[in-house]
């Protein structure tokens, strides 16, 4: 029985994530200066991934 193509592991298909893992976040909060070393991470404000 084959697979379907639909379910097949495609290498050369780059899919753009629209959320962000915690840490990811919380380094990109960093780099915009809008949270502070030592801060603690919770209620993080929404990011954009880009």
């Amino acid at each position: 029985m084959s697979i379907h193509s639909s379910l097949r592991n495609n290498d050369n298909v780059i899919v753009k994530r629209n959320v962000l893992k915690r840490y990811e976040r919380v380094d990109l909060l960093k780099k915009q200066g809008k949270l502070k070393e030592g801060q603690r991470a919770w209620n993080l404000p929404k990011t954009k991934a880009s």
